[in-house]
């Protein structure tokens, strides 16, 4: 089994010479240049660490790594930071961090500080979601983008299966607004705030057919999918 790492560097060249250096000890891993695009990549794939810079556009990485405990509380994050302030550190472990370590730094010192972390956790992917997921008396194919009953079927929007996706993944839970937000646009600014609504709005018509299931509107915090 390869171990999936995560790396979110803003600085292309030190992004590369990173991932060739993990890939070459053996481990498979998916580069992101800003911290919108690796919260994205984190709900599309399953993952064994994470390693953030701090400084990035869009997200940075210790917004990331709050983003990222909301929904994994296990996963080990390493910070890469040009800072070395004590501040700086204490800021990166309350954001969630399990380690720190600063630029300019060796490949050896990277690879030890992996491994250490690593041993620290079961090295055992998280529970992927199914292909095919039962909701309710609906079937919903996460592959192909299909929600069908026996009244119904629907070929659901890229957008409409990711939102399904996420809510599934918290089913029972309540998700907050912005994590579905960050997992499916990248942001949570107030205009895609209300697209998200629209399709939610969207969701529950397409499930009238099975009463038992409600999208429930957590006011002030987010969604909740439930059947009941």
């Amino acid at each position: 089994m390869k171990i999936k790492i995560l790396l979110v560097e803003d600085d292309t060249n030190l992004g590369f010479v990173i991932s060739d250096n993990l890939r070459s000890e053996g481990f498979q891993v998916t580069l992101c240049t800003d911290g919108a695009d690796g919260f994205k990549r984190f709900n599309e794939e399953q993952f064994h660490l994470c390693v953030f810079d701090v400084m990035m556009p869009k997200l940075d990485g210790f917004s990331l790594a709050r983003e990222i405990r909301k929904m994994n509380s296990e996963i080990p994050i390493l910070f890469l930071t040009a800072k070395s302030m004590t501040e700086d550190k204490v800021e990166g472990f309350k954001a969630g961090g399990d380690d720190y370590l600063t630029k300019p730094f060796s490949t050896e010192e990277l690879q030890l500080r992996v491994a250490a972390l690593l041993k620290r956790v079961k090295i055992q992917p998280e529970k992927e979601l199914e292909k095919v997921i039962q909701i309710g008396t609906y079937t919903f194919d996460t592959e192909n983008y299909t929600l069908t009953h026996k009244n119904f079927e629907k070929g659901l929007t890229k957008k409409e299966a990711q939102i399904l996706k996420v809510l599934c993944k918290f089913k029972d839970q309540v998700v907050a607004r912005e994590v579905v937000l960050n997992a499916v646009w990248g942001q949570d600014d107030y205009f895609v705030g209300r697209s998200l609504d629209v399709f939610i709005t969207k969701l529950r018509k397409y499930f009238k057919e099975d009463p038992s299931i409600h999208i429930q509107n957590i006011h002030g915090i987010g969604f909740k999918l439930e059947t009941i």
